[in-house]
């Protein structure tokens, strides 16, 4: 395809020509009216000199009879630029004025008529186009009194020839701004084109250009990079969980394969061999929760759970989890303070929600239960916000690692020894992202606070 044929095929072009004719027709609309009304206007004003002329004439006629009224007329007829004016007997004959000859019929009846006529002072020229006015006198003389339209033609003329060079002036900088303007968004469009075709070739850190204008191009260019960057973060999440499955879920599946090799090895009697199958069951059990909850994540940050998400009391959820940790919690001799709001309403997932205060109490009996310690648990209301907060008295978390601990498989040395996966608090941060939240782990001095935030129901985007 050519660069001109690729030019006029482009939507910009396309409007552009579009909003070229729309905008000719309303001028010719417009220039219309403005003869139309021009002519109207033209029109009245001829009208209302031929009224007032008859009818000082008409006066003129009643003071001093036949006589002055044609010394009127004569002395009127002379005059440059002068009316049309004609004074003739009952039978039509003549008797002043500068109006040589009418087109028969027109004196027999009194009234306003558009007629051509010929002047008394022109020979063998064109005739003339007038409105003229026939007025019947007492005694049965009649007058007419006229006015040339030749200016109204000229007028017609003059809007005529500027129609026609606004046509020609409106095209020719229309088609030069649309050629401009397209070739602009091309250049675009092409820029955005190259970059995509970067990207498809496996360079995911390609970003289409912003200029910054703030039009839609530009708005357009930063969603699509929001959806490069959210992709990337996908990819990046695919690449972590297949090395984390490489690295991480190589020491279970190798201690359950040697589990199995050392029972067919050493087991004698049919109770060792159970209690051999026990063990591995109990391994793969593990693995099986391992790979649910890597499962859970990726659902989540990649969007999947959105279908089942609506309006719940975050407020009843955060008590029933907690009354579960209870019993927990007093074996571990650990207080469990609870203080929830009232009312908070949130839209997302009931058990996704649960699950994470879950994991964030679990993980604060695990590593900060004592009999010295307590674990509070708080629900609520701040601004348009629902803040969930779990806090314990343990060991804490450096602030170094605190982001590092919300990837998955990361544990700190000082938890290697308590049983886990390392996978607790990604799920909670995944769904703190899948309700438009987010989960922050601060200093409780000593201890750990984990603060959970999600929308309020009217603030939530779905």
């Amino acid at each position: 395809m050519t660069a001109l044929g690729k030019l006029f095929r482009t939507t910009a072009f396309k409007l552009s020509f579009a909003y070229l004719v729309i905008f000719t027709i309303f001028a010719f609309v417009a220039l219309a009216y403005v003869a139309w009304n021009a002519q109207r206007v033209l029109d009245d004003q001829f009208v209302s000199t031929i009224q007032a002329e008859i009818s000082g004439l008409s006066e003129q006629y009643r003071v001093g009879g036949l006589r002055r009224l044609v010394n009127v007329v004569d002395r009127r007829s002379r005059t440059p630029g002068a009316s049309l004016y004609l004074v003739t007997t009952e039978a039509g004959e003549r008797v002043a004025g500068n109006i040589g000859a009418l087109p028969p019929g027109v004196i027999d009846q009194p009234g306003q008529f558009e007629t051509d006529y010929a002047r008394t002072d022109e020979t063998n020229a064109t005739p003339g186009h007038a409105i003229v006015r026939v007025y019947l006198l007492p005694g049965g003389f009649r007058l007419v009194v006229g006015r040339d339209v030749e200016e109204r033609a000229r007028l017609r003329d003059a809007i005529q020839r500027a129609f026609g060079y606004s046509l020609i002036l409106i095209t020719v900088l229309g088609c030069a701004g649309g050629w401009f303007i397209t070739k602009r968004v091309l250049k675009r469009v092409d820029d955005m084109t190259e970059t995509t075709r970067v990207i498809m070739a496996g360079d995911l850190d390609g970003r289409l250009r912003i200029e910054g204008t703030g039009d839609e191009l530009d708005r357009l260019a930063q969603n699509l990079n929001a959806m490069l960057d959210r992709i990337g973060e996908l990819m990046k999440g695919i690449q972590e969980v297949s090395d984390n499955i490489a690295h991480d879920l190589k020491t279970p599946l190798t201690r359950l394969r040697n589990k199995a090799d050392e029972a067919l090895r050493t087991a004698k009697t049919p109770d060792e061999l159970r209690a051999a199958l026990d063990a591995n069951i109990e391994e793969s059990d593990n693995l099986i929760r391992i790979f649910n909850a890597l499962l859970i994540i990726a659902r989540l940050e990649a969007g999947n759970a959105r279908e089942a998400l609506s309006d719940f009391d975050a407020s009843g959820v955060v008590a029933d989890v907690a009354e579960l940790y209870e019993a927990l919690a007093e074996e571990a001799h650990t207080p469990l303070e609870v203080s929830i709001e009232e009312g908070l309403t949130v839209h997302g997932n009931r058990e996704l929600l649960g699950q994470a205060v879950a994991n964030l109490l679990d993980n604060a009996l695990k590593y900060g239960a004592g009999a010295n310690a307590s674990i509070k648990v708080t629900a609520s209301r701040q601004t348009d916000r629902v803040v969930i907060v779990v806090a314990d008295r343990g060991p804490g978390i450096p602030e170094a690692e605190r982001d590092r601990v919300l990837e998955r498989f990361v544990r700190l040395e000082n938890s290697r020894s308590s049983p886990g996966f390392g996978l607790g608090l990604s799920l909670v941060s995944a769904v703190a992202r899948l309700h438009g939240g987010g989960l922050k782990l601060e200093d409780n001095a000593p201890g750990l606070r984990a603060v959970l935030t999600l929308p309020l129901k009217e603030h939530a985007t779905s």
